[in-house]
């Protein structure tokens, strides 16, 4: 009798203990940069193996609409933390110096901007020096067409004209001669122009990388709000998400099942293209195996910094303090999930 009675107290206990467990999980709204596609995966992932739980947090992604829609939101207090172009968090800064909640980069994931400009190789264009007096497209917000200036400059390049269009138009009008070329992000037009016919062979890619453009791509931001208020919270959703990009990194076409089961209709082998694709340019790119993944170079953050600074024709210059804080990342030992190549 006194046995059953112990084991029931000791059940009722333990679920109580669990109960009161859960709901101590810190909730964290988090906004993507773009849909869920395979990308997506080093967010989904931990998520889906319960990584940001056994941190004590309760993490909830959304697929977003863009860089600057993601800065935007964890501004305004809608989302806690997000994923977004640096760019995009610079531009947001020195636009609004005023701004109570001002997201503040944590963590650098794409260590490379994912920018490329593409020319189909029977347009004759084979450098970035036959881009001068050439039509250019891409719409107005996205990154490789702002940053522009910066890859011109480096590549002395002169006298383009710029068509702007929404994007799922921009494959479809370079295919039909609308434009000589277009910016875009390598693992998003590279595959966009393969499912519009175009094999990648027939392709001209210019990494902005590759073309003496060192601007830092996507990096994970936090609110303001969320750093005075509970750091901790930054430095357990960054455990958990290295945890998960290592995974991620080492097996892609395993996490593509979390990008699945979030959106069921998405093409499994081109999303595993994509994310290999954005591993392979972006991620565990030279750069990011020479400064860690997750950090930033103090020189280039701040060179970056100033060319943001002219070519986006900001209010004031960028505050290059105000934008990165690398304080909430795990230890070097834990960051060391970049495979040699």
């Amino acid at each position: 009798m006194h046995k059953r009675f112990f084991l029931k107290a000791s059940a009722a206990a333990l679920a109580l203990s669990c109960a009161a467990a859960h709901a101590a999980d810190t909730p964290i709204k988090f906004q993507l940069d773009w849909r869920f596609e395979g990308p997506a995966a080093f967010f989904l992932q931990p998520a889906a193996k319960g990584l940001f739980k056994a941190q004590g947090l309760d993490v909830q992604i959304d697929a977003g609409s863009g860089s600057g829609g993601a800065v935007q939101r964890v501004a305004s207090g809608a989302y806690d933390m997000g994923f977004a172009d640096l760019a995009s968090v610079m531009e947001f800064h020195a636009n609004n110096p005023d701004a109570p909640n001002k997201p503040v980069a944590v963590m650098m994931v794409y260590n490379n901007t994912p920018s490329s400009i593409m020319a189909l190789k029977k347009s004759g264009i084979k450098t970035a020096a036959d881009l001068s007096g050439k039509k250019l497209g891409a719409p107005v917000f996205d990154a490789g067409r702002k940053a522009f200036p910066i890859f011109a400059k480096a590549n002395q390049i002169d006298n383009v004209a710029w068509t702007a269009m929404d994007p799922p138009l921009r494959e479809t009008m370079l295919v039909r001669g609308d434009v000589d070329a277009i910016a875009g992000f390598t693992f998003t037009s590279l595959l966009n122009l393969e499912a519009r016919g175009v094999k990648a062979q027939d392709v001209v890619v210019m990494q902005y990388a590759e073309h003496g453009v060192k601007m830092y791509g996507n990096a994970i931001i936090a609110s303001s709000k969320l750093i005075q208020e509970n750091p901790e919270a930054v430095r357990k959703f960054l455990r958990g998400f290295t945890q998960g990009a290592k995974e991620v990194i080492a097996r892609p076409a395993e996490a593509i099942a979390a990008v699945k089961a979030r959106d069921g209709i998405v093409n499994v082998p081109l999303e595993t293209r994509r994310l290999q694709l954005a591993i392979a340019t972006v991620v565990n790119s030279p750069d990011a195996r020479a400064e860690g993944f997750g950090q930033v170079n103090a020189a280039r953050l701040s060179l970056m910094a100033s060319q943001v600074s002219d070519v986006y024709a900001t209010k004031q210059r960028v505050p290059v303090a105000a934008v990165w804080n690398g304080s909430f990342l795990p230890s070097a030992a834990a960051l060391d999930i970049l495979p040699r190549k």
